[in-house]
């Protein structure tokens, strides 16, 4: 299974945010969302860093109240971990947990292709294994 399957299953829609957009905005299109970062992209549609909860909170520890009206570029995090369409699942909870992250924006041919988070990584494969416990217990019946 790859993270194109998790994809599938859950779109490719992926929230995104400009380098000059403040962080006052970034904080309110993450509390909108209800959810966890950010994809930065540039003037091309690159990858251009991620905006993470992680992120907002040491910027907002070091600078104060002040620092929600500074740009997304000052606070995001430049050298970002992508993954591609066909990297297997598990190399890709292994990538997240290895360097402490929990999205992964999938690339392809340079640009952006969706997001996924290590609860969707978890959620596909919890059910991955309930459907395989469903065949076993199954099989096991019709013996």
């Amino acid at each position: 299974m790859t993270i194109e399957t998790v994809l599938s299953d859950k779109g490719s829609d992926v929230a995104t945010v400009a380098r000059d957009a403040t962080l006052g905005e970034a904080v309110k299109q993450l509390a909108e969302r209800r959810i966890g970062a950010l994809v930065v992209l540039d003037e091309r549609g690159a990858v251009a860093g991620i905006i993470s909860e992680r992120d907002l909170v040491q910027c907002l520890a070091v600078h104060g109240e002040a620092a929600l009206s500074e740009s997304v570029a000052k606070a995001m995090t430049r050298d970002v971990v992508t993954a591609a369409r066909d990297t297997p699942i598990l190399s890709a909870l292994s990538i997240m947990t290895g360097k402490r992250i929990r999205h992964l924006p999938v690339v392809e041919d340079g640009r952006l292709a969706g997001i996924v988070s290590i609860g969707d990584l978890v959620k596909h494969r919890l059910q991955r294994i309930e459907q395989e416990a469903d065949a076993m217990r199954a099989y096991i019946q019709a013996s």
